[in-house]
């Protein structure tokens, strides 16, 4: 059996993918049959031709995909590769699609995800949706309470709950309140409500992004159960080295399609990075683009910075420590979980002082405190978020007002709106980010995905700060208004200010940044210079290729 972390049978080049050819999925015998186990494993559910489109975007084009009982099948994938779509169909949020569902042999449609878990089919959400103020038996009848004539059966509810319980290895207290366990604990439960619900297909989305060791050692013999009682597991993760050690099966996702599916045992890990990537993807180094200054005087220093989850658990940052410097573009790359975006939330001030702690940050060599988005303005650092309809803009007002709505106080002398003074800022604020000037007057929300993070993107640039962060500053617009942002983003840096852009796209952190800082689990696990940041190096120590030798 080949070993994806086993480096005598494997060996990624020194980071020169190009190396390597690109070998299509008909190259792998067991691909021409969607890597068929032996024919005595019963399929429970088959996925024929799955297509969604949202508006004019096609997000599922044409997927099939086989569960059989008593397997795990990993489903892999970068961001925006369908992934979710998929399953979200599967479990009954999405139903207008086309192509069909079969279990059993017989065509199905889940209508709701009430009707997929009638069905059979649970979803163990990364985000898990168990509620803190009720008790373990109370969560897990909420939706089903036992009892007779519509009185519950409080007595029968705790008893259930103990058998359900033991059934993934927990002996707690059915009382407990859900908020006094520990967060491995909590997916336990959740995981027994699923199965207390009669579950023959079990997905689970990134179930280790906040577990350490142990808990993840329990996961996996827990899976391992579930698999011997016949139950389909359909397993979501990043995770290589995690993948190898539970999964039987993978397929994999890009742009909508399946590229790739094979037996884990059967398949190295080069190939899968190559199907996620694509044959230029895999194979290209950093865009050819001019590289920023060389880097100067030092603006952004950042000392042991950790970021706690809302709900308890394993940090989402881990100590993490970095400078960046005038002139510079810093990449944080890292797949989800991987904690780059909690990141740039905690630096800017995003999580208040609660979640977000540094032994010390400076700001050109002196120290300075962020405890508030107000604070981290008042030094010159902004922040473009991710998510920029619910934290970037202020759907209902026009792009003017949105735009300069960060340096209002400065058009605003005394108190008092100078709308000339506004609007001239407005309109140079949309040259500067080749906005067209009529979307001024238009309502933000209308814009389109580009044209919005435009506006994201320019209202910060008006104040002309010292540091820019950005998360994910291209997620959903066009090539073209990506080209344009990446050259805004450029201009900034040429000017002398300090830029980090986190994102999961491999391909743009290799094209924009001049070094790039790879994350994995909430820590910095390498640091890569330009010319040596190819997508598939970035991609392979994401995925945790050296976790066996780090």
């Amino acid at each position: 059996m080949r070993r994806w972390t086993d480096r005598s049978t494997f060996r990624l080049p020194p980071w020169r993918p190009s190396t390597l050819p690109y070998r299509p999925p008909s190259h792998y015998p067991s691909l021409a049959r969607m890597a068929e186990p032996a024919p005595s494993i019963a399929p429970v559910v088959r996925m024929e031709h799955i297509t969604k489109r949202f508006g004019r975007a096609t997000v599922l084009d044409g997927v099939s995909l086989e569960l059989r009982a008593g397997e795990v099948h990993a489903l892999l994938g970068e961001n925006g590769a369908g992934k979710s779509t998929l399953l979200k169909i599967l479990a009954g949020v999405y139903t207008d699609h086309g192509g069909t569902i079969f279990m059993g042999g017989e065509p199905v449609r889940p209508r709701s995800p009430a009707h997929a878990l009638a069905l059979g089919i649970a979803v163990i959400h990364q985000e898990l949706s168990l509620l803190p103020a009720l008790s373990i038996a109370e969560n897990l009848f909420v939706e089903r309470p036992l009892g007779r004539f519509g009185l519950i059966d409080r007595g029968k509810e705790r008893a259930r709950a103990r058998a359900v319980l033991a059934e993934v290895g927990l002996d707690l207290d059915p009382d407990l309140l859900v908020e006094r366990l520990s967060l491995p604990e909590r997916q336990l439960v959740e995981i027994a409500r699923a199965l207390g619900r009669g579950a023959r297909v079990l997905i689970m989305d990134e179930p280790t992004s906040a577990l350490a060791g142990p808990a993840i050692e329990k996961l996996f013999e827990l899976i391992r159960g579930l698999q011997a009682r016949g139950v389909a597991v359909v397993y979501v993760s990043h995770r290589m080295e995690e993948i190898e050690r539970i999964a039987d099966r993978l397929t994999v996702l890009r742009d909508g399609r399946v590229v790739g599916a094979a037996r884990v045992s059967e398949v190295p890990l080069v190939q899968v990075i190559t199907w996620m990537l694509g044959p230029r993807g895999a194979a290209s180094g950093a865009a050819p683009a001019p590289p920023s200054p060389s880097p100067r005087a030092e603006i952004l220093a950042v000392e042991a910075l950790s970021v706690d989850p809302a709900t308890g658990g394993r940090p989402l940052v881990d100590r993490v420590s970095f400078a960046v410097f005038a002139g510079e573009i810093v990449g944080l790359f890292g797949l989800s979980g991987a904690g780059a975006s909690e990141l740039l939330l905690g630096l800017s001030g995003a999580l208040g002082s609660g979640r977000a702690r540094a032994k010390e940050i400076r700001l050109s060599g002196v120290p300075v405190r962020m405890g508030s988005p107000r604070e981290a303005r008042a030094l010159g650092v902004a922040f473009v978020p991710a998510d920029r309809k619910t934290m970037g803009l202020v759907p209902g007002m026009t792009s003017e007002h949105n735009g300069t709505m960060v340096k209002l106080p400065a058009l605003s002398p005394l108190g008092l709106l100078r709308p000339g003074r506004e609007r001239r800022a407005a309109l140079a604020m949309a040259t500067d980010v080749g906005l067209r000037p009529e979307a001024l007057a238009m309502d933000v929300a209308t814009l389109s995905g580009g044209n919005q993070q435009k506006v994201v993107l320019g209202k910060w640039l008006l104040e002309g700060p010292r540091v820019l962060l950005c998360d994910e500053p291209t997620r959903g617009v066009d090539v073209g208004a990506k080209a344009e942002i990446h050259a805004r983003i450029r201009a900034l840096a040429a000017s002398g200010a300090a830029v980090v852009v986190a994102g999961s796209d491999a391909r743009e952190i290799a094209e924009l940044a001049d070094r790039v800082l790879v994350l994995r689990r909430g820590r910095i696990v390498a640091e890569i210079a330009r010319p040596e940041a190819s997508p598939a190096a970035l991609l392979a120590l994401a995925m945790g290729h050296d976790e066996a030798h780090a």
